[in-house]
């Protein structure tokens, strides 16, 4: 869910874009843009973390991706895309660099170092997705679940908050793709085994859960 991510400076962003770049601070759970909205910009996430979601009805939902600080999103408008396909929202507060599409094109073009980076951005993002695609098809629910909790422990460490993570049941449901009871059977488990603990919040012990996805057999094989 999460991905590899780039130290772009708001100063760095405000010298390669000029006027076509805006930053903009975002409050918990406020939406940045919509499914169906024009793409018309690329977003790069400053400080906060950031949820991209899909709807194919008003009851069918997944999330797709849980973004940390340094990465992009939106970028789809650079292929081609004309409509937004997710909905990005933020998890706590954020803040966000927003890149006209134009002008990220011809800065695309001209400054090579850019360029490649962000190449190198995004291929490390299809392969996370690739991964996360066989982990939904081939592994097992328990180990899908304690991977996505590895990732809110990395977010707990990126923000550097005092206050307990608010998460429930059903978003860790809608991020595994399993059943609010499948998760919270996992999750009684999981507190008997010291992998969380809940005071005031959700707390997670990293190493603990690193420790047990090590010990799981893979699920899927690659071979060399």
């Amino acid at each position: 869910m999460a991905n590899q991510t780039l130290g772009f400076s708001s100063a760095v962003f405000r010298k390669k874009f000029r006027s076509a770049m805006t930053m903009r601070g975002y409050g918990d759970n406020e939406i940045i843009f919509s499914q169906g909205d024009k793409a018309d910009a690329v977003f790069y996430i400053q400080s906060g973390t950031v949820k991209l979601t899909m709807a194919a009805t008003r009851r069918k939902k997944a999330i797709i991706a849980v973004l940390l600080r340094g990465s992009f999103f939106g970028e789809g408008c650079l292929g081609g895309q004309s409509l937004r396909m997710y909905t990005a929202r933020s998890i706590g507060p954020a803040n966000i660099t927003r890149l006209q599409k134009e002008r990220t094109l011809r800065t695309l073009k001209r400054d090579l170092q850019f360029a490649a980076l962000l190449n190198e951005y995004l291929l490390a993002r299809v392969i996370r997705v690739e991964e996360d695609l066989a982990d939904q098809f081939f592994n097992f629910s328990e180990k899908r679940l304690a991977r996505v909790l590895l990732l809110f422990g990395e977010i707990t460490k990126e923000s550097n908050s005092e206050s307990p993570l608010k998460v429930s049941q059903g978003t860790l449901a809608e991020m595994v793709g399993t059943t609010r009871a499948r998760v919270s059977k996992f999750m009684s488990a999981f507190k008997k085994k010291g992998f969380v603990q809940y005071n005031g919040g959700l707390q997670i012990n990293s190493e603990l859960i690193s420790a047990f996805l090590q010990s799981r057999p893979m699920s899927v094989v690659t071979k060399g």
